[in-house]
């Protein structure tokens, strides 16, 4: 590895204030590597400083020399990861992202558990984490930086798994992040990895909390309360919602299954990029029909006709299409354009 560091102020060019502020802040936590004009890292200096001097002396041991050297390898290893998950970190960073507000507490933390780091695709985690906070200072907690230090790959997948099952949940000013698993031996999780084994590890690790023998309803057994009065819910996953309608009987309140997050794995889902499983929007639709509102309904009625119409054109009309649910979509939502 060259003395150089691998990225710099003197090769990003133009680049905004948050960037700057955002560099100039972390700098000191990894021994100034992004200041320009820097030759050598501050560590391997030192290192070679240290070993030519007690070299000149004949006064070190040939132990003491390979333990100085294996110290200054070491050193370089963790220099070189710190660089590399700052500089994934760049990108990410907002244009109203305030960097100055980040503590340094938190900073010297994530560095301290994130130096060991060589995997690539982890180091994307951290880097994210790194951004986030930076975007956003007091997104993430230092107990998260502690059990993501924890977390291997193959944790960190699990996990990310799991976050393909999440929707979010919105009542008037409550917003809550839920893995819907309202069944864990139903095959949608088990086709995608989450089973028994995956939740209770991720529960040991600290992410969520998971009962297998307990429904939980999101009004009573969770931290939101109750409305005195029937309330509309609005419920997303990846860009679709559902409306519901919470009944004045419904004791359990909303059913969401057998987990929720601890406020660890709250914040992590947050940078985990999940893709949407497909068919886990009808599956959950169906699981929550009593709670659907009228205009849902009524929204599903529709689509049904709109079905219908499209089998009574198939063979009547030019097209190679045979049946009705090619380019529905497109076909559905134009003819709604048109009411």
């Amino acid at each position: 590895m060259s003395d150089q560091p691998s990225f710099s102020l003197v090769n990003l060019g133009p680049y905004s204030k948050p960037v700057d502020t955002f560099i100039k802040k972390v700098s000191g936590f990894i021994e100034g590597a992004f200041e320009p004009n820097q030759i050598k890292r501050v560590a391997k200096a030192e290192a070679e400083a240290a070993v030519i001097i007690a070299e000149s002396e004949i006064l070190i041991s040939d132990l003491q020399r390979r333990a100085a050297h294996r110290w200054l390898k070491e050193e370089e290893r963790h220099q070189r990861n710190m660089e590399e998950i700052t500089t994934k970190a760049i990108p990410l960073l907002k244009d109203d992202a305030d960097p100055a507000a980040m503590e340094d507490d938190w900073i010297a933390s994530l560095f301290d558990k994130s130096r060991i780091v060589s995997d690539s695709e982890m180091q994307v985690l951290w880097a994210r984490i790194l951004a986030g906070e930076a975007n956003a200072p007091g997104s993430f907690s230092k107990k998260t930086i502690n059990i993501l230090s924890g977390i291997d790959k193959t944790d960190a997948k699990a996990f990310a798994k799991l976050c393909a099952f999440v929707w979010v949940l919105e009542l008037e000013s409550e917003i809550e992040v839920v893995p819907l698993v309202l069944d864990v031996n139903a095959a949608i999780y088990g086709k995608h990895g989450i089973d028994f084994v995956t939740l209770c590890n991720l529960e040991s690790m600290g992410l969520l909390v998971f009962d297998q023998m307990a429904d939980l309803g999101f009004l009573t057994d969770r931290t939101c309360p109750r409305p005195e009065s029937p309330k509309k819910w609005v419920a997303r996953y990846h860009g679709r919602q559902l409306l519901l309608d919470l009944p004045k009987n419904a004791n359990k309140g909303l059913r969401i299954g057998h987990t929720f997050f601890t406020r660890t794995g709250n914040e992590l889902s947050r940078i985990c990029e999940s893709k949407p499983v497909d068919g886990f929007f009808e599956y959950i639709s169906e699981e929550w029909k009593q709670y659907l509102s009228e205009v849902d309904k009524s929204e599903e009625d529709k689509i049904g006709a709109g079905y219908s119409i499209l089998e009574e054109l198939v063979g009547f009309i030019e097209s190679d299409s045979v049946d009705g649910s090619v380019n529905h979509d497109d076909l559905i939502y134009e003819l709604r354009s048109k009411q």
